[in-house]
């Protein structure tokens, strides 16, 4: 069974979470002009008496033309970001389907976009995406994927070594890297179907999966590690609940958001975790992105 055909499967199968912790976030209909406590390049024309100017970050995404992986990419640019993405074939990088609205499916071109075509396994590779930007990289974010039989039983892990290597060579310390419901010690937060394909038509990917987890909590980097539960495309709900128990689904427009703010907030408050992550299932927590809430001003 492919991978790529258990999105559907999943959507049905997951169960409601018996347990969470919300980390809610209000995604606007429109370009977001607050992000993660930041205002962005949106807001340039509001008294700076009411704001302050987003200058913007530079995130490294690898595997950036990936469905998961595009979101964050898409996102980061409509906040003023600067991106830096690394992928086999950059012609691949579209507007994702969740967020982009009636644009989905375009070439996804910007001036703040820098795209790399390599391979996340070659050293040298990797190293063209540290030295690309003139100024240093805020964060990154690891959302690698694929066939095993296409891109090799350990391209997760080795991939993700070489981007911890040259995190740590300039001295980069925000780290997120997606991984899976059922990966480390998520096991038993996988619904009861997806554990008998992680044991058959999925065991090599969840053997990558699970050395690739333990690299990076071995790093010292300043990492969370992301477990999803069933990935949808559909547009972003602005809920992203945080669980403990069987995990339900989650679109990846959500998922791309709550990465974007683990390498961009400074207190982000799942530093040194691997939080499983859904849309379904809980209460809410709604995190404010009003100027009066960031500032103390009015909006």
């Amino acid at each position: 069974m492919k991978l790529l055909n258990l999105t559907a499967i999943l959507a049905t199968a997951l169960a409601t979470p018996s347990a969470v912790t919300a980390f809610t976030t209000t995604v606007p209909q429109q370009k977001p002009t607050f992000f993660s406590g930041r205002v962005s390049a949106a807001t340039s024309s509001t008294s700076s008496s009411q704001t302050q100017l987003y200058l913007g970050k530079t995130i490294a995404v690898i595997g950036a033309s990936g469905l998961t992986s595009s979101e964050c990419v898409y996102q980061a640019l409509q906040n003023g970001d600067k991106v830096i993405g690394l992928t086999r074939n950059p012609s691949n990088l579209v507007i994702p389907k969740g967020s982009g609205g009636s644009k989905a499916g375009e070439a996804l071109v910007n001036d703040n976009l820098t795209m790399i075509a390599g391979d996340v396994t070659k050293l040298s590779d990797v190293q063209k995406v540290f030295e690309a930007s003139s100024e240093k990289i805020d964060g990154v974010i690891i959302g690698l994927g694929g066939k095993t039989s296409e891109v090799g039983e350990s391209m997760l892990t080795d991939g993700t070594k070489n981007v911890i290597a040259c995190m740590k060579e300039k001295d980069i310390k925000r780290l997120s890297v997606i991984t899976s419901i059922g990966a480390g010690d998520s096991e038993n937060q996988a619904p009861f179907f997806f554990k008998i394909l992680m044991m058959t038509a999925m065991k090599k990917i969840f053997v990558d999966k699970n050395n690739q987890e333990d690299a990076v909590i071995k790093s010292g980097l300043e990492y969370c590690i992301v477990r999803p539960g069933g990935l949808t495309v559909e547009p972003p709900t602005g809920i992203v609940n945080v669980i403990d128990g069987e995990a339900g689904s989650i679109s990846r427009a959500d998922v791309a958001e709550f990465c974007l703010d683990s390498v961009l907030m400074e207190d982000f408050p799942y530093i040194g975790k691997a939080p499983c992550i859904s849309s379904v299932g809980g209460t809410g927590w709604t995190k404010d992105r009003s100027a009066k809430a960031r500032t103390g001003e009015e909006a």
